[in-house]
Formats: C-alpha cells, structure tokens, sequence
C-alpha cells in the first residue's frame, strides 16, 4: 500500500511528464521513456507486473494471466503520459452510453445469477452456425435471442441446432469435455 507523500510525488512527477509532452520541449526523451517501459513490460515477470500494478493503479492487482496486465498496464503508461481521453471526448462517450442498454448496466450480479458464473446483464455472445451469424444477449433473467427470453445458454443453443448442447461450450465460454480432459468418444 502506498502512503499519501509518495502518492502525491507519483502526480507531481506524471503531471512534470505530460506538461514536458505537450510543451514539446523535451528533446524526444520522455517519449522514448514511455516506448522503453511499454518494451520493458514484455520481459517482466508476474510479480514484478504486478509491482508496476501497484505503483501505477495504486492498488492491489487483480489476479489475472500475464497478458493482461501487460495490456492494461501498456494502456496505464500511456494514459498517464499522454493525460487520457479528453474532456470532450468523455463527454461524447457518456452521451452515446446512455442509449445502448448494454453500456449503462450498473451493479453487482444478484445472488441468483450466480449459477451462470457471473455473466452480466448486457453480455452479447456471438456465433456463426451453418453459415448464418446468431446473436444471444444476456438479461437479468435469462438469454434474449431472436426477440424472446430463454433460461439458459442450452436452450438458446438448442433453439438454435435442433439438438442438445452445452450453451457454454456452443458459444465459446467453455471447452468441450473431451477436449479438455482428454476423453470422449473421439479421444486416441
């Protein structure tokens, strides 16, 4: 955890760093600084990713695979370089969010949905079959597709084929047992 003094020096020393950038007084050096750390983020390993995490964020990191973190910490770099997105472009952003239903879903998934692992309300699942592109969006309770609610993932899957599936494993949130374990019928 870090206290408030180095807090406050992490701001003083990427608001000296961005003024340095937009004056364009610096020689190129500080834009070479943010290539090398974007560089040296490829070579770091986990802990020492999730190090940079907490100088950067300022909190603990989630646990997530190392690319991840390579990515959002790529993008935390250059954020704080660069001084984000504009005002204005926030601006626009939240005006076009609040249209799309999908973008203003706020809160915590309720106790009950816990038996589809958390997948949020708004969640959109894409699969081509046979040739033709099918679109299943997550509701608060149950799968839109086609203009009507089903329970499950499997129903829409069955909707769909004619025959029984996994809806986890039909829309990619899951592999099949047999090529996760090894096993199935078709397994050598």
């Amino acid at each position: 955890m870090t206290n408030a003094s180095e807090t406050l020096d992490k701001e003083l020393y990427m608001n000296d760093l961005q003024k340095t950038a937009r004056n364009g007084n610096n020689g190129g050096r500080t834009r070479n600084s943010v290539l090398r750390q974007l560089a040296t983020l490829q070579t770091m390993t986990l802990e020492q990713l999730r190090e940079k995490w907490l100088d950067l964020y300022g909190s603990d990191p989630p646990r997530y695979k190392k690319q991840f973190l390579i990515k959002r910490l790529a993008y935390r770099i250059q954020e704080l370089f660069y001084d984000g997105l504009s005002d204005t472009a926030k601006t626009r952003l939240q005006q076009i969010a609040q249209d799309d239903p999908v973008a203003t879903v706020k809160g915590k998934v309720p106790e009950e949905r816990k038996s589809n692992e958390n997948i949020l309300p708004g969640t959109r699942f894409v699969r081509v079959w046979n040739d033709r592109r099918y679109e299943v969006t997550a509701r608060e309770k149950g799968f839109e597709y086609d203009g009507r609610v089903f329970r499950s993932l499997s129903a829409v899957a069955r909707e769909i084929t004619g025959t029984r599936w996994n809806g986890k494993v039909f829309f990619g949130l899951k592999k099949s047992y047999c090529k996760k374990n090894g096993g199935g019928k078709n397994a050598r």
